[in-house]
């Protein structure tokens, strides 16, 4: 009977894993505490345009990033929802990697999803994001992935609200988020190099 039970747990928690930021029906557990990790490591420069990849060895990640980036970013981790350090930030400002700076995201395009993860309906720039699909886990789901240094970033679904449907589901570990402006400094190209589209599926 232990043994049993033991099992039909493994697989609720499989399950669960497996839907990721996919259940729209989650609510905040009474008990979640939200409280960021703060950043060990210098945070990188936020970098406005795709420039060459970015690839360090697995040894320098570990030394740059804290675990709990190294786990999300470089090992295609999931945070618990309701526990990231932006799954409800509001204040304006841009989202970019947290490994190599890439700006990713705005506060312009993050709506509340309901999912407890950060949700936004579309990239700041097509070119600074890349997808590839995700078998694992028993079920098929996109990845999003930062496209100049490869890092795990979430995934996105098809229904997010309008103009895009797309919900882009980041994990909170996976980004720094500066507060302020929403656009490109001025010095800055407003449109994605042509060059440098996003992944195709």
């Amino acid at each position: 009977m232990l043994r049993l039970t033991w099992i039909l747990l493994g697989g609720a928690g499989i399950s669960l894993l497996a839907a990721g930021c996919g259940s729209k029906a989650a609510e905040a557990p009474p008990s979640a505490t939200v409280s960021p990790s703060p950043h060990t490591q210098p945070l990188p420069d936020l970098t406005w345009t795709m420039t060459d990849p970015l690839t360090q060895t697995d040894e320098e990640w570990r030394s740059k990033l804290t675990p709990d980036q190294y786990k999300i970013l470089r090992r295609k981790g999931t945070e618990r929802p309701f526990t990231g350090a932006y799954w409800d930030t509001s204040q304006p400002g841009i989202y970019a990697c947290a490994g190599c700076g890439l700006v990713l995201f705005s506060s312009d395009h993050k709506y509340d999803s309901g999912t407890g993860w950060p949700s936004y309906w579309q990239p700041l720039r097509d070119g600074h994001i890349a997808t590839a699909p995700d078998n694992t886990l028993f079920t098929r789901r996109t990845e999003v992935l930062c496209a100049r240094c490869n890092g795990h970033l979430g995934h996105v679904f098809n229904d997010g609200p309008k103009p895009t449907g797309l919900r882009y589901c980041i994990n909170s570990a996976a980004l720094t988020f500066v507060s302020g402006s929403t656009k490109p400094p001025v010095s800055e190209p407003t449109k994605p190099a042509a060059d440098n589209p996003a992944n195709p599926e």
